[in-house]
């Protein structure tokens, strides 16, 4: 045994558990943890400028792959509710990420001392479980307990709070003997499989739906298996896209409200049965349930079995994690196709795919100021698969799920469920961090990038490089174009005169001096022609200099993006913008 402070068995249990990376902003009542942090070395620690941006970033790190936890650290009281934030966004999609905070001493916590919140109590609907540890010796059962949690069935956040008497204790613990706690996943049996596949070979035009389920358990390969030996056409979830490439002969497109292809609303319109893996029915995705579920039979596959029946009550349920589920309906599939005993479905996946070659949406558009649809045109042909893209909300995110094109698991980074302004440009910087040698392209409106700004400076100063489109229209597009229904444009409008740069005119916000001085590359783009230049030269700075480059693109002030606030087959598509698949360049292509 060895005898050693609460915080630094913390931080040699953190080292134990694959943790290398930490984000935060230390203070008073924390401070002993990072001196343990510094003392044990062998984690690398970013300082964010606020602490919500550090809980982000932790995000971003998490999302980047399987296996990843992200953590982050900040001081008692306001550090604390800053990263509510940040565990909210991690509860609703699933995505496990440690919180680590000060508090003040045992004694005083409930004495209003300073800074001394009961965090724990804050952040309970918002995590798996948040502990205030007020003996030292519990510090290791608590640590590991929360890897155990995180890594357990659904994952998902946990906060620990440290009061600053517990973090300085000495006591007895031996990280040489410390293991990690093997996590529980619910699995899938032969039987429950084998009743899903018969449901799935009585239907005429089935459909899988991909949640982002299946890229927490690492299960696409699989995924892409079972769909190829089945030939049955796929629908990836915003949360799941990726899963399969958009380049993949059976990928049907993305269904939903907001986020989601013509031809992938279409298709779904004309199936009679879903299965669905590691999804959610997320309300965006599904629109009005009755048109939803109307004339099809559903099967869910989920982790977590609080999920099922949540929403809508599926015809046949399965808990199970994505992995052992896939494992098992590649393995009675292929059974199946060697007895000869798998319905051909050539026909129905022709359908789909002809819906896909036609049912497009325009982008190429010369105007000036620009439509944003030509910017997502440029970037697909100047950002390539290997892109890891990074983004929000707002119809930036909206018309970025609509016209770019994912081909690899975790290479579109979502918020999907929380959906909170500021999360893209912490988001990015963590993702870049987890995959240095990564393409990382995030994408913001001005007001989602104006909210988090000053994280770019981590950027700078850590020389983490990717590079942030920016689309600016000086409007709250979503909201602007949400007023509709209520007849109003009001409290939207973001322009006004800039004083220090009248060429701005309406747009306001000098974004390029901004970034500039806070240690970053910025260029500004006006006319379709200048995209995929500034695009390219972007790329070059961000190489040359490893520090994010910004590339703003000055949009109309007003573009309506196809959308529907009811059900997913009233999608208003605003046909002044519509075209057929003769000149849409946007359309997903192979890859060889």
């Amino acid at each position: 045994m060895a005898r050693m402070t609460a915080a630094r068995a913390a931080v040699e249990i953190l080292k134990r558990e694959g943790v290398d990376t930490a984000f935060g902003v230390p203070g008073a009542a924390i401070n002993p943890f990072y001196a343990a942090l510094r003392a044990a070395g062998g984690i690398e620690h970013t300082l964010a400028r606020h602490v919500e941006g550090a809980s982000h970033m932790a995000e971003g790190y998490t999302r980047t792959a399987p296996g990843n936890i992200g953590v982050c650290v900040g001081t008692s009281g306001p550090a604390g509710t800053d990263m509510i934030t940040g565990l909210y966004s991690a509860i609703g999609d699933s995505i496990p990420i440690l919180c680590v905070t000060g508090q003040a001493p045992t004694s005083v916590i409930h004495k209003e001392d300073f800074q001394a919140v009961d965090i724990a109590s804050i952040a309970a609907p918002v995590t798996k479980k948040a502990t205030t540890v007020l003996e030292a010796a519990q510090v290791p059962g608590v640590f590991q307990e929360a890897f155990h949690l995180m890594r357990s069935g659904r994952p998902g956040p946990v906060l620990i709070d440290l009061p600053l008497d517990v973090q300085v204790t000495e006591i007895e613990f031996d990280p040489d003997t410390y293991e990690p706690l093997v996590p529980h996943k619910p699995a899938a049996t032969r039987r429950q499989v084998d009743k899903a596949l018969d449901m799935l070979a009585a239907a005429e035009r089935p459909l899988l739906v991909a949640g982002g389920g299946v890229l927490t358990a690492g299960a696409s390969a699989l995924l892409v298996e079972f769909a190829e030996l089945m030939g049955v056409p796929v629908v990836p979830t915003l949360m799941g896209w990726g899963a399969i490439g958009d380049d993949h002969p059976l990928h049907a497109g993305m269904v939903g409200l907001q986020t989601s292809h013509r031809y992938g609303n279409a298709t779904f319109l004309e199936s009679d049965f879903v299965l669905g893996i590691g999804n959610r029915w997320a309300n965006r995705h599904t629109g009005a349930l009755q048109k939803y579920t109307e004339g099809r039979t559903f099967v869910h596959v989920d982790i977590d079995p609080t999920q099922i029946g949540k929403i809508f009550a599926p015809d046949y349920s399965i808990v199970s994690d994505a992995h052992p589920a896939l494992t098992l309906f590649v393995e009675a599939a292929r059974e199946r196709a060697a007895a000869g005993r798998l319905p051909d479905r050539s026909a129905w996946a022709a359908a789909v795919r002809e819906r896909k070659a036609t049912l497009q949406r325009r982008t190429h558009f010369d105007n000036v100021p620009l439509k944003p649809q030509r910017v997502y045109e440029e970037m697909n042909r100047a950002f390539g698969p290997e892109t890891r893209y990074v983004s929000t909300i707002g119809l930036s995110q909206i018309a970025g799920a609509q016209f770019l094109h994912v081909y690899r698991p975790h290479h579109w980074i979502n918020c999907g469920q929380a959906g909170p302004l500021g999360w893209t440009v912490p988001a990015a910087l963590g993702v870049a961090k987890a995959d240095p040698s990564a393409n990382v392209v995030a994408l913001s409106g001005d007001y989602d990038f104006q909210f988090m700004i000053e994280e770019l400076a981590v950027g700078a100063q850590h020389r983490i490089p990717y590079v942030h489109v920016l689309v600016n229209n000086s409007y709250l597009g979503l909201i602007r174009q949400a007023q509709r229904n209520f007849d109003m444009d009001f409290q939207v409008n973001l322009e006004f005169d800039n004083i220090n740069a009248p060429e701005l005119g309406a747009y306001g916000v000098d974004h390029v001096k901004v970034v500039e001085g806070l240690g970053c590359k910025a260029l500004r783009v006006r006319r379709p022609g200048e995209l995929l230049p500034a695009f390219e030269e972007a790329k070059k700075l961000a190489a040359e200099f490893r520090v994010p480059v910004v590339v703003e693109a000055i949009l109309e002030r007003v573009t309506d993006i196809a959308m529907s606030g009811t059900d997913i087959a009233s999608v208003n598509e605003f046909e002044d913008l519509a075209r057929s698949a003769a000149d849409a360049p946007t359309a997903a292509v192979p890859l060889s």
